[in-house]
This record gives C-alpha cells, structure tokens and sequence, in this order.
C-alpha cells in the first residue's frame, strides 16, 4: 500500500513597508523565523506594485513613507480590497490612531516596537480576518437587529432599508459578533479578546469605544441616541434586536 505523502503546509506571505531598511531587516527575521515568508518595499509607490503583482495575506505599513505617504497607500488599498493590514508608526498621538483606524486598519503598533509582539499580532490579525465558519453566520435568530437592518454573514454585508452599508473588516465583526448575541453585555476588555482576538495589554480599549462610534453613526436612525447599539454605562456594550 503507498502511503500518502503529508500535507505541505502554506506560508503566509506578509509585505513589510518601511523607509527604514534596518525595520524591514528586523521585522522580516522575525517573521520568517515564524514560518512565514516576507516581501519588502521601502516606500508607498513600490508597495501598491507589489500588492498588484503577488498580493501578500497582510501588510505590515509604516506611515513615514517618503513620496507616497502610508495613510494614502492604506486610502488606495481599502478602495481595492480588505486586505489585513498592521499599521507601524513613530506616530503615538490619538488623532493618527482614530485616522489609521478609520481607514480601515486592523491594527496599529508605535515604535519602538518588539519584533516578537509584532510576529503575535500579525498571527492574531490573521485569525481573526480569517474567512467565518457557515455556524458562524450572524444572519440567525437574533442575529439581526430589525427587518430594517440585516446581516449577512456570507458576504459580510450589512444592509438597513435595502441599502449596503461601506464598513471596514473589523467593523462588520464587531457588528456580527454583538448582533450574534442579543442583549448580551460585552466588555471592551471582552471585545478585544473576541473580536479582536487580543487583550488590553496589546491593544488600547479606546479602539473598541472608536469603533462603536462609527458603527453608530452607519447603522443607526439617531447616531446620538443610539436603539441597536446600546452602551451600559460603566460596564461595556450591548446589542438591542427588533427595534
């Protein structure tokens, strides 16, 4: 009987963009001696080109780019595709996260950085942008708010009054995974750890409050008094179906 040569595993390609070689160098060992493999691009023009040439699983992205800054290379990425992306900045002001956030990235690292955190957060980011089990349809009993709002987990679109609404990746999990359990009370702390598949020590909870926020102004009639997305003060949040 011949027996079966075993399954070769795939590596997750990752493109790493930094003007600075040494980040680049630093950050590509670390990742490759994680198993995976690594592509550069040392500024904004020559990382669009390689996203359209071999399109990685995720983009490690510097801001500081010279010619095309990162903010713009992240603009034109989220205009193609939902590509994972991990910002990496010098930047630690609040206002650069809430831009990078609203534009749709999935995570965001100051320097100076740990080449291990950033090897754990890139695993993270995979997981949770990885594709949703069909048991894990939010489009069920109670996973959608009224007949006005809906779900689909299918094709991650959510729709109110017959019309798709433009949210980011994390947005529409954050939305699934609340809407999946109505009138449960949620943490920010637990939103990280289930949506975000991370904690408060890696990641600020003021990215759970930001995303809220904006989920807010796309899904409600009244952003300002809010009847699906409803906050428990000084606990966390909860989802309000049928109304």
């Amino acid at each position: 009987m011949t027996s079966q040569a075993p399954p070769v595993a795939i590596r997750r390609n990752i493109l790493v963009v930094d003007d600075d070689e040494r980040v680049r160098e630093v950050v590509s060992w670390q990742l490759e001696a994680e198993g995976f493999s690594v592509d550069q691009a040392g500024d904004g023009p020559a990382a669009l080109q390689s996203i359209a040439t071999l399109p990685p699983d995720l983009m490690v992205l510097d801001l500081s780019l010279p010619g095309l800054g990162g903010l713009d290379v992240l603009r034109r990425v989220r205009q193609r595709s939902r590509l994972p992306v991990i910002v990496l900045s010098g930047r630690n002001g609040e206002m650069d996260r809430i831009v990078g956030l609203d534009l749709g990235a999935d995570d965001y690292l100051v320097k100076p950085f740990s080449p291990e955190e950033l090897a754990a957060r890139v695993r993270s980011v995979l997981r949770r942008c990885a594709p949703a089990r069909p048991d894990e349809s939010a489009d069920r009993p109670g996973g959608t708010a009224s007949p006005e709002l809906r779900i689909d987990a299918a094709s991650r679109e959510v729709t109110v009054d017959g019309t798709v609404i433009e949210l980011t990746a994390k947005e529409f999990d954050l939305i699934a995974f609340l809407a999946g359990h109505p009138r449960h009370v949620f943490t920010r702390a637990q939103l990280l750890e289930h949506v975000w598949r991370s904690d408060p020590g890696w990641q600020c909870e003021a990215t759970v409050t930001e995303h809220v926020h904006r989920l807010r102004h796309k899904v409600e009639p009244s952003p300002a008094h809010p009847r699906r997305l409803l906050t428990i003060r000084g606990v966390g949040y909860r989802w309000e179906p049928g109304t």
